[in-house]
This record gives C-alpha cells, sequence and structure tokens, in this order.
C-alpha cells in the first residue's frame, strides 16, 4: 500500500511538472529499485543479526543451550531465534535443516540459515549468515561464537545449503 502510496504520490507530481509519461515511468522504476534494496533487510533480520552478534565471544559447548553455560551450533542458533523474533527451532542442525524455505546460495540473504558437513553427515553443523559471504555461528569445542567467511576453503568444501526462517526475508 505505501509502495503504491509513493508511486502515485510521485507520478501526479511529475505529471503536475510537465514530465513525460516515459520519465516519469523511469523514476517510478527507480523508487521501486531502492525500496527493495532497503527492503532487502527486514526488521526481523536485523533482529536476529544483532542478537547474534550479542553472543559473539560466548564458549562453545556440545549440547549447550544458554549464554552462561555455553552453546553449540544448533543451540546458538536457537536462543538467537527465540531471543530476536520469538521463533521456536528444533534442536538440532539436522532438523533445522528441513524448517522453512530452501534457497540457492546466491539467493542468500541476512538472517538465513546456513549448513556444513563438520562431521562425516550432512547438515551436522548450522550458522546464521550475515551478509558478504560471512556467517556467525558456535564452531567447536575450545572455540567461542564468532563471525567466519564462507569463502575459506575449510567451509567452501563442507557448504550443505541455506533454509530461509524469516518471511520477507
Amino acid at each position: 500500500m505505501q509502495k503504491m502510496l509513493i508511486s502515485f504520490l510521485l507520478a501526479t507530481s511529475l505529471f503536475a511538472a510537465g514530465i513525460s509519461t516515459a520519465a516519469a515511468t523511469e523514476q517510478n522504476r527507480r523508487v521501486e529499485e531502492q525500496q527493495s534494496f532497503f527492503e532487502r533487510y527486514t526488521n526481523a533480520a536485523q533482529d536476529v543479526i544483532l542478537q547474534g552478534l550479542k553472543l559473539v565471544g560466548v564458549r562453545y559447548r556440545f549440547g549447550g543451550n544458554d549464554e552462561d553455560s555455553g552453546l553449540d551450533c544448533s543451540g546458538f542458533v536457537r536462543l538467537v531465534f527465540k531471543d530476536s523474533i520469538g521463533t521456536a527451532l528444533p534442536r538440532t542442525a539436522r532438523e533445522m535443516s528441513e524448517v522453512g524455505q530452501k534457497i540457492d546460495t546466491s539467493q542468500l540473504q541476512p538472517g538465513d540459515l546456513v549448513f556444513f558437513n563438520t562431521m562425516r553427515r550432512t547438515f551436522s553443523h548450522v550458522g546464521i549468515y550475515l551478509g558478504d559471504n560471512h556467517f556467525l555461528h558456535a564452531p567447536r569445542t575450545g572455540a567461542e561464537v564468532r563471525v567466519e567467511n564462507m569463502n575459506s576453503s575449510y567451509w567452501m568444501q563442507r557448504y550443505n545449503g541455506a533454509r530461509r526462517i524469516l518471511e520477507g526475508n
């Protein structure tokens, strides 16, 4: 509705200024492109990412579900989604890989879940995509929640796919 109102007001003002229909159409297209760029990063995705970044430095603990005692990868993702947008996700990375919409790597957006094979089985690890080929996750025993580059050879060799949980993302 807001997009239609903006387009109508823009077209009306352009016609009032004596601008041609072609110019009005071009200007309208630019407004829509700009809106889609800004709408790409939904409030929900921002909330998820900010909540995840708050947990950077929390130690890894296999089976961990809270930041005080430590988090494993799926415990981290579950906690972030629950605390940021109130979404309850399954307990394991494997179960999370069956939730939401499967998406192609070329369509990744901030807030999407990314999956890896780190234990000689598919979908054994999960993280939250941040954008620009980076993701946030709880990596392994002895490490802490951190940001990593998906383009590193380690993660590229183990990448299994992605899922979109956030609506409108």
